[in-house]
């Protein structure tokens, strides 16, 4: 690459916040939506109707207009959708989360990321928030984090959760633990995906999660067969269990962390049993420019999430449950081809058994 590609690649970088915020901006003021619903409004007339100066409108529409997202007329001065026109709208809403969730959950902090880095803490959360502790800390705190974060996560998890129960076993009968399931939503999917005789799923968590997810399962209808005990994973998991799911947690940690967590499950599991791991990963091949999980999850697991963590490889995964005591079975990367172009996350397998 030339001096010249260089730093033509530096100002891709530097326009990249402006670019986000003047799209996301021109949703949430709702120019979109009013060119959706009336097709043609000039500058003057889109204005008016979401309350701002045309003239701020016009500058923001620019660079929809240069991205063909929308077209605008000169003759007339009117505006209307062009390439915006041909989305679904579920497949808007779904894109929407994940900008609302890099606006509230990362923009904001990562202007301290270089502070995260050296501190091993999210220092945006504490400069902006007065919040001590990680993300998932703070959302019991702050709405506003809690709504950007759980509502992605809620349909990350509803969209994944098919794919990943039609790819792992769970025995006739199992005694399942979610481990760090959250308030119960992996442990409702877990009986409805695998139902069968016997099948009991428990949801390993934090104490202070056990009301909300006993009243997700009144609410679901699987109270008979899901069930809670509260705890820390670095102190002690339950035993008693033939099957440990870990999903969306691995990534939150650096690697002595993560090594803590399978010796952990190791040791809570008898000879044979399963553990089944749902885990972004980067690829192989880190120039990959079809995946994006190194754009994205370093700087947020280092600076908004967690203070630490990120993916990692689906080899170096293997590689830490053998050295944790476990055979690895399966593991596989979901197909690029079948992940919606606007979703960040390319999600992996690894199920494994203990091994004597």
């Amino acid at each position: 690459m030339t001096s010249d590609a260089t730093l033509a690649r530096f100002r891709e970088y530097m326009v990249g916040p402006s670019r986000f915020m003047s799209l996301l901006s021109c949703f949430e003021l709702g120019i979109v939506d009013r060119l959706r619903e009336s097709p043609g409004l000039t500058a003057d007339e889109l204005g008016k109707a979401v309350g701002a100066k045309p003239d701020a409108v016009e500058q923001l529409l620019l660079l929809l207009v240069k991205e063909s997202f929308i077209a605008y007329d000169e003759d007339s001065g009117a505006y209307t959708l062009d390439a915006l026109a041909d989305v679904a709208e579920s497949d808007l809403r779904r894109a929407l989360a994940y900008m609302n969730l890099i606006k509230v959950t990362a923009l904001r902090q990562l202007f301290y990321l270089t502070e995260s880095v050296r501190s091993g803490t999210i220092v945006g959360l504490k400069e902006l928030y007065g919040a001590e502790g990680t993300l998932y800390d703070a959302v019991a705190d702050h709405r506003d984090l809690r709504d950007a974060w759980s509502k992605l996560m809620d349909t990350v998890t509803a969209n994944i959760d098919p794919w990943f129960f039609g790819n792992v076993d769970i025995p006739s009968g199992a005694q399942v633990l979610d481990l760090a399931g959250n308030t119960g939503l992996g442990a409702i999917h877990t009986y409805r995906h695998k139902a069968s005789e016997g099948l009991k799923v428990t949801t390993f968590d934090l104490p202070e999660k056990e009301n909300e997810a006993l009243e997700n399962f009144r609410t679901h209808g699987v109270g008979e067969h899901c069930s809670f005990i509260g705890g820390n994973v670095f102190d002690e998991i339950p035993k008693g269990f033939d099957t440990v799911l870990i999903k969306h947690f691995l990534d939150m940690f650096d690697k002595d962390d993560v090594l803590k967590i399978l010796g952990g499950v190791n040791k809570a599991l008898e000879v044979g049993g399963q553990v089944n791991i749902l885990v972004p990963v980067y690829p192989e091949n880190i120039k990959d420019t079809d995946n994006y999980n190194v754009d994205f999850f370093p700087a947020f697991f280092i600076g908004a999430a967690m203070g630490q963590g990120g993916p990692q490889k689906l080899s170096t995964y293997q590689k830490w449950l053998e050295e944790s005591g476990f055979k690895v079975t399966k593991a596989i990367t979901k197909d690029a081809a079948d992940i919606p172009r606007d979703v960040i996350p390319v999600q992996a397998i690894l199920s494994a058994t203990k091994v004597a």
